[in-house]
């Protein structure tokens, strides 16, 4: 069965809002916290979105970040990548809003759709090209008007500083790779770099959005972002403007 590409990105979108608010009840409604509000969280937006695409996709297959990896999908034709919950940490600590849940098809070598959820802002961005107006939320108000650089709270890159620098800005930290990834689609950063630790499921989806709002994506080498490959550790990534990919990625490549 062929699909168009209208109806793979409004089910990405249909899919991330839903196991969003799925995340928001199992949150408010289950009493559990700390640890456990993490794992039942990973545990029922992956099974919603397995279900789902098993039901509405029967013919593709799925990497998830939470279910075990199968190795037919490198021989496949069509591949959800999907984050059932990124940013665990901020999900099960009150008062975050800066998790996500990322969802991304990968076909013939390409992303060809995407959503991520920010489900406690009631925000879902999907790969389209219309416009997207900035979105309070994600960041305090700017102390000025410095471009943000957004990177890892807990594990910043030993660049940032750096980065920052060339670009005439200011590092700023924020939660899940989601969340700031969508910092720089709607506005309100100009940059977010990483290094030192992902997977696939962890940049698929923003990048397929971020792509469609003609934001760079790539490595910090510069090269391009593969995936759907047999090791799904991909460690690095820049989402920045345009403008800004030559100074920065001028500082990160010094760093491989």
């Amino acid at each position: 069965m062929t699909f168009e590409a209208h109806e793979d990105r409004e089910l990405a979108g249909e899919l991330a809002t839903a196991a969003g608010q799925l995340l928001l009840e199992v949150r408010s409604g289950s009493g559990l916290e700390g640890k456990e509000l993490g794992d039942a969280g990973d545990r029922r937006s992956d099974d919603f979105l397995l279900a789902r695409l098993a039901a509405d996709r029967p013919d593709d297959l799925v990497l998830s970040e939470e279910s075990a990896d199968d190795k037919r999908r490198l021989i496949a034709p069509r591949v959800w990548i999907v984050d059932p919950l990124d940013g665990t940490r901020e999900y099960r600590t009150p008062g975050h809003a800066d998790w996500a849940v990322h969802v991304a098809l990968w076909s013939s070598g390409k992303l060809i759709a995407g959503a991520v959820a920010l489900p406690a802002l009631g925000i879902t961005y999907v790969d389209d090209t219309a416009p997207i107006a900035p979105v309070a939320g994600l960041l305090p108000d700017p102390a000025d008007d410095r471009p943000r650089v957004v990177v890892s709270g807990s594990r910043p890159p030993t660049f940032s500083d750096e980065v920052a620098e060339a670009v005439g800005g200011v590092v700023t930290p924020l939660g899940s790779a989601g969340a700031k990834a969508m910092a720089v689609v709607s506005g309100e950063a100009a940059a977010y770099v990483h290094a030192g630790g992902q997977y696939e499921w962890d940049s698929a989806a923003p990048v397929a959005v971020a792509q469609a709002q003609g934001l760079w994506c790539g490595r910090i080498d510069g090269s391009p972002l593969v995936y759907n490959n047999d090791n799904t550790y991909l460690p690095d990534l820049i989402i920045c403007r345009p403008e800004l990919t030559d100074p920065i990625v001028g500082v990160t490549s010094r760093y491989l």
